[in-house]
């Protein structure tokens, strides 16, 4: 029988801990993060069969593994987008926050990254989409990926509450040959879709905003002419951390938020959808 953990087990099992930086978010992330937790302490525990101890080990492998793997198979991102994650990664967005600079806390997690990134993009590509709308920008990386699938002609207008936060993603906009594509709209999200009514349809509609208002966003869009006849919308963080299917007591509120924009989608006879295990979630629908 192969022995239980090792030494040389053992220090394989932190660093596939620590490549889980930054803090995880998402709920395969966090499940690493307690497998990991589970298999360091089963090492320190005596009169644990080796059965256990081999079992744990693999299931961390493999789950530890998936995200890289993903990343490692993906299109890599182009320059410009590498340079928003670098620069949203190296920001100190406490401080900023601390110093009344930005009008809510960030964190450089919320950055949707290169999978998700290139997974919009394919999105935009297989529906020819003229016309996005990205409700809730951040630093501009979804807002770039999907502009850099727009055929010529073609615009996207992105949503953002924080001064900060606008410009310092336009800033970056402009280093890239597609940042003329992108027109940022600056304010609560629900004002600037009120605003927007008065333009022609978008074809493509990305949620990634206020939790708390997610329902308001999709009603307001089904229920106005802003989403296009044929359009789609894509919905960030619908799985959010796994806490839409833990029991009530454990969720947030953004979590019970979440699970209810979940549940509304579902009973709506407008649309069809489907729900992504990518990251944190990822919703696509359809209008029926």
């Amino acid at each position: 029988m192969t022995s239980r953990l090792t030494p040389d087990s053992i220090h394989l099992t932190a660093e596939l801990i620590t490549a889980n930086v930054p803090r995880p978010v998402t709920p395969l992330g966090i499940a690493v993060e307690h497998l990991g937790a589970a298999v360091a302490l089963l090492a320190q525990t005596p009169n644990v069969s080796d059965d256990l101890a081999i079992h744990l080990q693999k299931a961390l492998v493999l789950m530890a593994g998936l995200d890289p793997y993903l990343e490692q198979s993906t299109t890599p991102e182009s320059p410009e987008l590498t340079e928003i994650a670098e620069k949203t990664r190296h920001e100190a967005w406490q401080a900023r926050f601390n110093r009344g600079e930005t009008v809510r806390s960030l964190e450089q997690e919320m950055l949707s990254g290169h999978v998700e990134g290139q997974t919009l993009k394919l999105f935009v590509h297989m529906t020819g989409a003229r016309r996005i709308l990205d409700i809730g920008m951040f630093t501009g990386y979804s807002a770039l990926a999907m502009a850099e699938a727009l055929p010529a002609g073609g615009c996207l207008v992105a949503c953002e509450v924080d001064p900060y936060t606008a410009e310092f993603a336009q800033s970056l906009f402009r280093r890239s040959p597609y940042g003329s594509k992108i027109r940022v709209e600056l304010g609560a999200a629900l004002e600037t879709l009120e605003k927007l009514t008065d333009e022609p349809p978008f074809d493509f509609v990305f949620i990634d905003a206020d939790k708390q208002e997610y329902i308001q966003y999709y009603q307001k869009l089904l229920d106005s002419h802003l989403l296009a006849e044929n359009g789609y919308i894509c919905v960030d963080n619908t799985l959010f951390q796994g806490q839409v299917y833990s029991p009530e007591a454990e969720r947030s509120a953004n979590g019970q938020a979440i699970a209810q924009f979940n549940q509304f989608v579902a009973a709506d006879p407008r649309t069809e959808q489907v729900l992504l295990p990518l990251r944190d979630g990822l919703t696509l629908i359809r209008r029926v």
